[in-house]
């Protein structure tokens, strides 16, 4: 088998192995890249939806060194752990694939191309440096004040305002480690990639795409293009990563950030191969005459690394890859108002949430509540009482007055009338302006199943009151009254049908479970003269519960769990 032409290939931004998924991570790209792979599959479109851990982060060497573990055990335990996060929300990937020898000669072979093709540029730079450690500090290493927003800062990029600082720029350099270790500028010749020199380039792909970005994430890259662009290191005098290859730096690692394009190749060839599918090369699904196109999933502090520098190492192999067709980015999603925070145990762990809330109200909420466009914020009372009042009472008042009457059984055909099938029709098209890019939106997909949803039971509601007016018991049909009741019947299970193939991607069990009974999900709007009668399946109750944060043990476990704490994971 080969890979099916006209694949979408969707990429979400790649978790950092120093620990599991908490829910501000889920409700960003993972839920999203999860519904846009699930809606193109439900419309006839191949996709395949993909992602690694990122093991190479200077943040899994910090939350190491605070364990007081191995980064090869912290990687581990942490890919483990985030796998069976992913796998319990129903996200549709095959697995995280292996950092294996594959994966570093896949980074190798895309790294030692450009070079070979005089790509880089080897320059002498200073980085802040640990007196007493005597090591150089980047990246999570490093903390202190953005030299563009003043926000606290990481090294390496601006969470509040998105802009790099990958040298000196960083104001008041601490060590993230040790903040007592007094830090100084030493200097060191590392490989960089000047991203200056594909201006042209980048202004072009950004004037023929920006206006479909969503506002934030455009108006940063017209930010960084309005200046010179930085250069952007290769190789880093580090000690965890993979050993840069070059002559001209011995010694150093590659930078982490370098990693993602070709980690994101690899990922896809694995996946398809997990599928069954041959491909002799592992970055064939990403090479420009494989007829797909490729589509990412991210967070705002990714805009700067995945719109540009990534973009960058593609347009440096020339015409050989794909360009990104679409770029999804969602802002950060708070709890209870707040910045998810590990240090101050104001988080809630996927794993701990999903073991006591079904997924699929938590999937409809997350997506009610997706920070598209701006901060948004968790609250585990909001979760029960909305999830409650749009989604469960009304669909399952909605499966109890659509239950098929005694006189007609499940695949009987019943018809449905014209105003019906425009109906419906008209419910299609709304979903897909939700799903399709570049309006792509899981907030109004969630409220468009919520609105249908009430207009529905509302309906069903009617019809069940002219029923009782006319019929003792409302289940029983008269001879009399098949054609008519029939057809009434027919319409509203169209519509209904609609409203499942609109809520599939976002509802995945109770899509399982209707497809189980037969019931065709493609959002399609071509609508039939008649329909095979179903029942709709109902969604679990909201359970009462705690679902807030979940407090460590002594052991740093949570319910009797064990658990890997974060420190951050970049999404």
């Amino acid at each position: 088998m080969t890979a099916d032409p006209g694949r979408t290939v969707v990429i979400a931004a790649t978790p950092t192995s120093n620990g599991d998924l908490h829910v501000g991570h889920l409700a960003g790209p993972y839920l999203a890249g999860d519904v846009y792979a699930r809606y193109l599959s439900a419309s006839g479109r191949p996709a395949l939806y993909a992602t690694c851990t990122d093991d190479s982060q200077s943040y899994v060497l910090c939350t190491a060194v605070r364990r007081g573990m191995a980064p090869e055990s912290l990687t581990a335990a942490s890919t483990a752990a985030i796998e069976q996060t992913l796998e319990a929300m129903g996200i549709s990937m095959v697995g995280l694939p292996p950092i294996d020898d594959r994966y570093r000669d896949t980074v190798l072979r895309f790294v030692t191309a450009l070079h070979a093709a005089g790509r880089f540029r080897l320059k002498t730079v200073r980085l802040p440096y640990a007196t007493r450690a005597q090591t150089y500090l980047y990246d999570g290493l490093v903390s202190g004040t953005c030299p563009t927003c003043l926000a606290a800062s990481s090294g390496g990029v601006c969470e509040a305002c998105g802009h790099p600082n990958n040298f000196d720029q960083l104001l008041d350099p601490r060590s993230s480690l040790d903040p007592t270790d007094p830090v100084t500028f030493r200097e060191a010749t590392v490989l960089v990639l000047p991203l200056e020199e594909y201006r042209d380039r980048l202004a072009a792909y950004y004037a023929a795409r920006t206006a479909t970005w969503r506002p934030h994430a455009a108006q940063l890259v017209r930010e960084l293009l309005a200046g010179p662009l930085p250069e952007v290191p290769v190789t880093i005098p580090g000690t965890w990563g993979i050993p840069a290859p070059f002559p001209e730096t011995p010694g150093q690692v590659l930078y982490p950030w370098i990693e993602a394009m070709p980690a994101s190749m690899y990922s896809t060839w694995w996946c398809s191969a997990e599928l069954g599918e041959v491909a002799a090369e592992t970055d064939q699904h990403w090479q420009a005459g494989a007829g797909a196109q490729v589509v990412y999933f991210h967070g705002f502090d990714n805009v700067y690394h995945w719109g540009v520098l990534d973009l960058v190492l593609l347009m440096a192999h020339g015409d050989r890859y794909l360009l990104p067709a679409g770029n999804v980015c969602n802002e950060f999603y708070e709890l209870a108002g707040e910045k998810f925070s590990t240090s101050r145990n104001h988080l809630i762990w996927g794993r701990d949430l999903l073991s006591s809330v079904p997924r699929d109200l938590i999937r409809f909420y997350l997506a009610l509540t997706a920070p598209e466009f701006q901060r948004t914020s968790f609250s585990s009372a909001d979760l029960r009482s909305v999830s409650a009042a749009l989604l469960v009472e009304p669909w399952n008042r909605l499966a109890a007055l659509s239950r098929l009457p005694v006189g007609i059984g499940a695949g009987d055909a019943l018809p449905t009338t014209e105003a019906g099938r425009h109906r419906a029709t008209r419910m299609a098209e709304r979903f897909q302006l939700c799903y399709e890019l570049p309006t792509y939106s899981l907030g109004r997909a969630a409220g468009t199943v919520a609105g249908q949803l009430s207009r529905l039971r509302d309906a069903a509601e009617a019809r069940a009151a002219g029923d009782r007016q006319g019929t003792p018991d409302q289940r029983a049909l008269e001879p009399g009254d098949l054609d008519s009741r029939a057809g009434q019947l027919g319409d509203l299970l169209l519509e209904i049908r609609a409203l499942l193939a609109g809520a599939a991607p976002i509802l995945v069990d109770v899509a399982d479970r209707a497809s189980a009974a037969g019931v065709e999900l493609r959002l399609t709007c071509d609508q039939p003269a008649t329909i095979a009668a179903f029942e709709l399946p109902t969604v679990p109750t909201v359970p009462t519960g705690p679902t807030g944060p979940m407090r460590p043990g002594a052991d740093g476990s949570t319910n009797g769990q064990p658990a890997v704490r974060p420190t951050a994971v970049h999404s």
